[in-house]
């Protein structure tokens, strides 16, 4: 029996091998520190502070505006510079925090106290996530005290660490995995904890043989967790195709994983929670891959939220020939970036800068959809890229919507394996985009 997977996917090249050896190092910025106010899926949060306030590292900053929101931790001290907008990873000015910083990262007091969370109510430790700012650090920034609050908690008998980090480029998790296993198992066991009824898996793909023996050698004699090598294919990480390969269970578009009994966290985000619960240390810093051809020194850091893209560059030696494309992310499911004076919000979890530019490429061999059906052999999620596109390039949405066009995760699989070179996930972001954008003009009549 080969390892588990899901239908679909594609392997890209994996390029993990200009920095899954560099052992994760702590960067200290030197520099001010720029906090957003949205980095998270829901409302973003709400200043707490004015200019000219003294600041400690640890410190709330910013406050929650109501329950799918999150609040925004200092990760260093000095004092409010400004707070005013600022250009962001999405290109368009923000509302931000400025944090002039003083290079001490003196933190507030009972900041990484010990706790033995087992005294703890569930409430309590659900408290402490939650004021802890956490939310998803695998890109997709949910609040995760919202995820750990299921209306059945009785029925998560899954509790599913996402080590699979199926990106190409990207390394952070594996050195973490590598060189941190308590951290990561930790996290796991608080939330077996809060539900006692689950057992733990922890699923990495089989590429990180090295972190497969870390992570199994923690959690050696725990009959609640088992580690699951996953075939190494893209997006495994993808949480449907994760519950799907862990449990079997298929996710319907409109399903959470909680709908079917599951919980699933990045492995970053249940360090986030070990550190949070049993540490008291609110979300201050995360791991971080700078990686691509272009770059001099790829290495692994831990960097604090906040840190400016430029200056962890700089640190790793910059560029060593100018880039074609700058990504925050990986090459898949990355965010190109023109601008690198931004913010590493909490969510992102590399820089990838590339000698070629893959788009470009692509548009100078695109020729017409040759109906050749790759597309719909490789998306993880049953869609047909194919019909998708010849609605969308038509603005015909109805028909967009009942082909299930809304589902597409823009993972990038069809547009990866399209010989034509047709920019299928670009075109369905943007359609996606104004489909959502009707629906809400719609429901705010």
């Amino acid at each position: 029996m080969g390892n588990s997977t899901f239908r679909g996917g594609v392997h890209p090249k994996g390029m993990k091998e200009l920095s899954r050896d560099k052992t994760i190092q702590r960067y200290l910025p030197k520099g001010d520190l720029v906090f957003p106010l949205s980095q998270h899926i829901g409302k973003p949060a709400v200043p707490v502070v004015q200019k000219n306030d003294p600041v400690l590292a640890g410190q709330i900053i910013a406050k929650a505006d109501g329950f799918v929101s999150a609040n925004i931790i200092s990760s260093c001290s000095g004092k409010v510079k400004a707070i005013e907008p600022r250009m962001t990873s999405a290109g368009v000015m923000a509302q931000c925090i400025v944090i002039e910083n003083d290079q001490k990262f003196t933190l507030m007091e009972g900041i990484g106290q010990p706790t033995n969370y087992k005294l703890l109510t569930n409430a309590e430790i659900i408290g402490k996530v939650q004021a802890a700012g956490i939310v998803g650090l695998g890109g997709a920034g949910f609040p995760t005290h919202v995820k750990l609050s299921p209306k059945n908690p009785d029925e998560i008998d899954y509790i599913i660490a996402n080590g699979a980090e199926c990106e190409p480029y990207i390394t952070c998790d594996d050195q973490l995995m590598r060189n941190q296993p308590g951290w990561v198992v930790g996290g796991l066991k608080v939330l077996l904890h809060l539900f006692p009824n689950a057992k733990g898996v922890i699923a990495i793909e089989d590429n990180k043989p090295e972190a497969i023996a870390a992570i199994e050698q923690e959690v050696a004699g725990n009959d609640r967790i088992s580690v699951l090598p996953l075939t190494t294919k893209f997006p495994q990480g993808g949480e449907r195709n994760l519950v799907h390969a862990v449990t079997g269970r298929k996710m319907a578009s409109t399903d959470l994983p909680a709908n079917l009994g599951c919980i699933v966290d990045n492995v970053t985000t249940l360090t986030a929670i070990y550190r949070a619960v049993a540490l008291n240390e609110p979300l201050m810093e995360k791991g971080f891959t700078v990686t691509g051809e272009a770059v001099a020194e790829p290495g692994n850091y831990i960097i604090k939220i906040g840190t400016n893209v430029r200056e962890l560059l700089d640190a790793a030696g910059g560029f060593k020939e100018e880039p074609k494309k700058v990504l925050l992310g990986g090459p898949m499911m990355g965010m190109a970036i023109t601008d690198l004076d931004i913010p590493i919000a909490k969510s992102y979890n590399a820089l990838t800068c590339l000698t070629e530019d893959p788009v470009e490429i692509a548009q100078e061999q695109m020729t017409a959809c040759i109906r050749c059906g790759r597309c719909a052999r490789v998306c993880p999620i049953g869609l047909v890229p194919q019909m998708m596109q010849e609605a969308a390039v038509r603005r015909d949405y109805k028909r967009y919507e009942r082909l299930h066009g809304v589902d597409c995760i823009a993972c990038g699989s069809c547009t990866f394996i399209c010989p034509a070179k047709r920019p299928l996930t670009q075109l369905f972001k943007v359609t996606k985009s104004e489909i959502l954008a009707r629906r809400r003009k719609e429901a705010a009549k």
